[in-house]
């Protein structure tokens, strides 16, 4: 049997030309396949792994290798305080939509609102974090991917959070006939053409990532559907060079209270809007 320092080692190794930090996620791979935390491995590097532990472990890092994201390989991914299932065909959550949920919080707590609705869904990330958030709030989430309301159903469940939010299959709100009062969307907004780390490009579903020529189509939808509906408050993520097109667009469309924000690095990530007084 082989032992846990010589499995990590031959991982880092393996792993070296697929991700930044190969003997981090030679850990996390292994830790996963004994059902342990990193802490044990440290612990217990002369310690043997049985035979089907290491056969697991060994077809995880060959996965891994190949540039499938981590969060396929184990099925789940962390997100602001919760973890949740993810399998391939719906979109890893990242760090930086924890900024889009909180200006949403911020938003929801302000104004006191009771109904809102999440444009595509995905995982349920969003959603499930603002219902834990506030427990009077109803939300109505769509996405045109079957794949991602099955996945976002059993997040909801494993929450026992299905009598808050309502699953639509639908583009945009076009299913939905409740008014709500702020719509929050982590949209496709990446341009055609651009190109992808292969992690994303060759794994994680296009339709979730592409929004269009110049990418920010479905951002201007998304602020006409708003607008078409009087529908209160928009708080959106964006592409980190939208910024300057996007405020144009809403000011156009007569929207004058914008507030935008910065991600991790600096980049421009995101923007809330007052669409109308909701009274």
């Amino acid at each position: 049997m082989e032992r846990i320092g010589d499995l990590l080692g031959k991982a880092t190794k393996l792993l070296a030309e697929a991700c930044e930090r190969p003997r981090f996620e030679a850990e996390l791979l292994l830790a996963h396949a004994i059902d342990k935390d990193r802490n044990y491995l440290i612990l217990h590097e002369s310690d043997p792994i049985a035979r089907e532990q290491a056969d697991h472990f060994w077809q995880m890092v060959h996965r891994r290798a190949a540039h499938e994201p981590y969060a396929y390989i184990v099925g789940k991914a962390s997100f602001y305080d919760i973890e949740l299932v993810v399998e391939k065909g719906v979109l890893i959550p990242r760090p930086e939509t924890e900024l889009l949920v909180e200006r949403a919080a911020a938003l929801i707590a302000r104004h006191d609102l009771q109904q809102i609705a999440e444009i595509g869904i995905g995982s349920g990330a969003i959603a499930i974090v603002l219902a834990r958030k506030f427990p009077h709030l109803k939300i109505i989430a769509t996405d045109i991917s079957e794949t991602a309301l099955r996945v976002a159903r059993r997040n909801i469940e494993a929450f026992g959070l299905q009598g808050r939010i309502t699953l639509v299959y639908s583009n945009l709100l076009d299913a939905v006939e409740q008014q709500v009062e702020m719509v929050v969307s982590n949209p496709p907004y990446i341009e055609q053409g651009v190109t992808l780390m292969k992690d994303v490009a060759a794994y994680e579903p296009h339709e979730a990532l592409f929004g269009g020529k110049e990418g920010d189509e479905l951002l201007k939808a998304i602020v006409d559907l708003c607008i078409e509906r009087k529908i209160g408050y928009l708080a959106c993520e964006m592409g980190y060079n939208q910024r300057e097109r996007i405020e144009r667009y809403l000011q156009a469309r007569g929207v004058c209270e914008i507030a935008f924000y910065r991600d991790y690095a600096r980049l421009d990530r995101g923007f809330t809007v007052q669409i109308t007084d909701s009274g």
